[in-house]
C-alpha cells in the first residue's frame, strides 16, 4: 500500500478525511461518518512510511522535534490536503483533510445571504466558529473568494498550513504560511500592517497574542477574518474576554466591542441526499450587542438573536428549522445538532 492510492480514495469515495493510526486500517470520513476501508489494520512501520512519504527532509526534522507538524500537501498536481501528523502511544499517526480544488461560493454552499453582506465590509472582526471538521475554513473562503471577485483589494492571509489557494481576479492576495513564508504566527501579525493590507484572513485565533493583534488590526480601519474553536456566538465572546488576565478583560471588552461585526456559527448537517449543508447562528454586531459586549452581559446575546431577524440575524435553532422545513433535513437529525432542544421543539412545533 502506498499514500497516493489512500489519498486517490478519498477523491473516489468523495471523503472529507483520512486517518492513519497504527492498529487501525484507513478510515475515510464521509458525509460526516468514518467509514473503515478494506485494507487491514496498519503496522507501526507501514504508518511511519505513509506519512514520512508526505514530509520534505525539513518538515519531517520539525515533525521529529515537535512530535506534531500542520502542513499541506499537493496531490495528482491539482488537488491539496491539509495535514496534521502527530505521536500516539509513542507512535506516528495522522488525520489528513482534503481541501477541494474549487472554491464554492456563498449561494453554492447554500449560506444565510447575510454572508454577502459580510464581503462588502471595509473595515470589522468578522468571526466564524464551530468544531473542527464543521466547515468554517470552507464558509471562510467563500467569503474571501466573493471580495477577490468584486473588490480591488489586498488581501493577506496567515495560515497554518495553507488550506485554499486563490487565483487573483480584482483582488491581489498574498498568502503566507507557518514555518515557510513566516518563523510564526505572531511575527506574521506584527507585521502585516506593514504589507498594506485591506483585508486580513487568520486562520486561527489560537491564543492570547492572536487574539489581541487581530483586534488591532481591526480597529486600525481593517476588515479582519477569523475562525474561533467555539459552539455558539455568546460563548465566542466569552472566550475572546476570558482569554485575558482580569486586569485586561474591561479594555478588551470595550475593544471587541467596537471591532466585532459578524459571528458566524455553524453545524454541518447531514441530508436526506448524502450531502451536509450548514445551519448557521448568525450575530449582526448592531448597537444592542455592542452594548451587551461593553456591560459584560452576554448571557443575553441570544435574545437580541432571536428577536432581530429583520438584520438577518437567525438562532442556530431556527436554521435548522428552516432546513427541516425544505425537507432535506430529518426533524430528528436537526435536533440533535440543536444547542437548545426545547427551543428547537418549540420552533418545530410553529411549523404546525
Amino acid at each position: 500500500m502506498v499514500i497516493a492510492e489512500l489519498l486517490q480514495l478519498v477523491l473516489d469515495k468523495n471523503a472529507s478525511d483520512l486517518h492513519l493510526i497504527v492498529g487501525s486500517p484507513p478510515f475515510l470520513r464521509v458525509n460526516g461518518k468514518l467509514l473503515k476501508t478494506d485494507a487491514g489494520p496498519l503496522t507501526a512501520a507501514e504508518t511511519q512510511e505513509l506519512i514520512f512519504s508526505l514530509l520534505t527532509p525539513e518538515q519531517k526534522q520539525l515533525f521529529e522535534q515537535q512530535k506534531e507538524f500542520d502542513f499541506s500537501y499537493k496531490f495528482n498536481k491539482v488537488s491539496r490536503f491539509r495535514v496534521n501528523a502527530y505521536t500516539q502511544l509513542g507512535t506516528v499517526a495522522a488525520a489528513l483533510r482534503f481541501i477541494p480544488s474549487t472554491i464554492q461560493s456563498i449561494d453554492e454552499l447554500r449560506l444565510p445571504q447575510v454572508f454577502h453582506d459580510v464581503t462588502r465590509l471595509r473595515q470589522g472582526l468578522v468571526l466564524i466558529t464551530g468544531p473542527t471538521g464543521e466547515g468554517k475554513s470552507t464558509s471562510l473562503a467563500a467569503i474571501i473568494e466573493e471580495i477577490n471577485q468584486t473588490r480591488a483589494e489586498h488581501i493577506v492571509t496567515i495560515e497554518d498550513p495553507i488550506e485554499f489557494v486563490y487565483s487573483p481576479v480584482q483582488s491581489i492576495i498574498s498568502q503566507r504560511e507557518v514555518h515557510y513564508d513566516t518563523m510564526h504566527w505572531n511575527i506574521a501579525l506584527n507585521s502585516v500592517l506593514r504589507e498594506d493590507p485591506d483585508v486580513v484572513l487568520i486562520g486561527e485565533l489560537r491564543d492570547l497574542e492572536t487574539i489581541a493583534t487581530a483586534l488591532t488590526i481591526a480597529e486600525t480601519g481593517h476588515l479582519v477574518l477569523a475562525t474561533l474553536h467555539t459552539n455558539s456566538a455568546a460563548q465566542t465572546v466569552d472566550r475572546v474576554i476570558d482569554v485575558f488576565p482580569e486586569h485586561q478583560q474591561e479594555q478588551i471588552r470595550q475593544q471587541f466591542a467596537a471591532t466585532i461585526a459578524a459571528i458566524f456559527s455553524q453545524r454541518l448537517i447531514p441530508t436526506h441526499k448524502d450531502t451536509r449543508v450548514a445551519a448557521v447562528e448568525v450575530l449582526m454586531a448592531n448597537p444592542a450587542i455592542k452594548n451587551l459586549i461593553r456591560e459584560s452581559k452576554s448571557f443575553q446575546i441570544d435574545n437580541v438573536v432571536q428577536m432581530s431577524a429583520e438584520q438577518g440575524m437567525i438562532s442556530l435553532e431556527a436554521s435548522l428549522v428552516n432546513w427541516v422545513r425544505t425537507g432535506l433535513v430529518d426533524e430528528e437529525i436537526a435536533r440533535q445538532y440543536a444547542s437548545r432542544p426545547s427551543e428547537f421543539d418549540r420552533l418545530i412545533k410553529g411549523m404546525v
